[in-house]
């Protein structure tokens, strides 16, 4: 039995070598249609992680009071409400007047994301971004120190000249050199470098480790720009009382804005982790549109698979009769047949999941995207490759079992 199986499956990888041209083409289009699956896959999977990766380390317990929210900020212009931005003012008196308990309030603002670093002799392309917070921010915004510490409540109060710099730093300006207590300038005003973060990477090309902190009122006296727009974030210590101090939020925001109670919320707020999970649903969305196109692309290459198979069935009608003569059976005939078809189907499968993983990869690396090998898609490729070489040779093989040997013979 194992010796006569192994035959056939000899007789199968002779068949496909002597038709090569025909093999290599099947195997294109198999491959196509799985290199549509794993491609999208693997782009959509290296979407969300980066998307996890940067939101989750702001907790579950974080919420941001902003000047939209962020359906209205990804909306376009001429369809949003117009709010007014963030004052310096309110943003002070919120922080004075919000007294939930258990609960730390962030300021911040960007000053600008133009500016240019200089250490010494060295200095950086103009392409900083330049943040003013306070002593909350790092902790609300889920940014750890890797060396050095970071502000305390004495840096933002007595407005001392010292900044947190993003890791970057280290291998640029610096050349390696340990950053912390050297002093850096920024437009002409001298900082002490007191931390230095660990590595955030990238944003849909935004680099978050090309980044400078320093305590909010000196951002404000050197980027004095007018209409700067303020950011509020809050954390609360027990999750549980999250909804609650939202609630209060709105109420001391609305309250500052001298807000009616029939006038709607001209502010934003957002909790974290409802901006990752609306994100998130964007990315399913991808993710069944790209099992759309997949489907449809590999059941074209299962009906192609299934006329090539039908085609060498025919072209091999006298084998099949003098096999017959010689005493092989139906099942032995139609085994050999359907080996050829999961042959096949395995080869585009397996080069269809290598293109697959090649393209995400690409299409990561361009957007600066966390891929991650694509194992659930990689599965998945390998279990529908299978499918369709079931599907695409079972009636080429049981057309080939039901041969007449003797008319099988007689076939030029």
């Amino acid at each position: 039995m194992f010796s006569l199986f192994r035959e056939n499956i000899r007789i199968a990888l002779n068949s496909i070598k002597n038709q090569s041209l025909r093999t290599i083409l099947t195997v294109l289009i198999i491959a196509i249609g799985i290199t549509a699956l794993v491609g999208i896959l693997s782009a959509v999977a290296a979407l969300e992680n980066t998307i996890s990766k940067d939101f989750a380390s702001m907790g579950s317990n974080t919420f941001n009071l902003q000047r939209y929210e962020f359906r209205t900020q990804s909306s376009r212009n001429e369809d949003r409400k117009v709010n007014p931005i963030i004052s310096y003012r309110e943003v002070k008196e919120f922080e004075e007047k919000f007294e939930y308990p258990f609960t730390e309030t962030a300021i911040s603002f960007t000053g600008t994301s133009s500016a240019e670093i200089k250490y010494e002799n060295e200095k950086t392309d103009p392409e900083i971004s330049v943040l003013g917070v306070n002593e909350y921010f790092l902790e609300n915004s889920g940014l750890e120190i890797e060396d050095g510490r970071e502000f305390n409540v004495f840096d933002i109060d007595n407005n001392n000249n010292v900044a947190v710099i993003g890791s970057d730093f280290k291998d640029g300006i610096f050349n390696g050199f340990d950053p912390v207590n050297k002093i850096i300038s920024i437009r002409g005003a001298k900082f002490k470098v007191i931390g230095v973060l660990e590595s955030k990477g990238s944003t849909f090309g935004n680099n978050h480790d090309l980044r400078v902190f320093i305590p909010i009122q000196q951002a404000r006296s050197i980027f004095s720009q007018p209409n700067i727009n303020y950011s509020l974030s809050v954390k609360v210590d027990d999750k549980e009382l999250l909804d609650a101090a939202m609630d209060e939020a709105i109420i001391t925001f609305r309250n500052i804005r001298g807000l009616n109670p029939k006038e709607e919320n001209n502010f934003g707020l957002e909790r974290s982790d409802d901006l990752i999970n609306r994100i998130l649903s964007i990315t399913g969305a991808l993710n069944i549109a790209a099992w759309i196109i997949s489907i449809i692309t590999i059941f074209g290459s299962s009906i192609a698979l299934m006329n090539i198979m039908l085609v060498t069935v025919t072209e091999r009608t006298r084998e099949i009769g003098v096999r017959k003569a010689l005493g092989a059976k139906k099942n032995t005939i139609a085994t050999q047949f359907f080996l050829e078809t999961l042959v096949i189907g395995q080869i585009g499968g397996f080069l269809g999941i290598i293109l697959g993983i090649l393209i995400g990869y690409a299409v990561s690396s361009s957007l600066d995207f966390a891929f991650t090998t694509p194992w659930k898609a990689m599965l998945w490729a390998t279990g529908i490759t299978i499918l369709v070489a079931i599907l695409a040779g079972s009636y080429p093989a049981a057309k080939a079992a039901k041969q007449d040997p003797i008319e099988s013979l007689r076939y030029e």
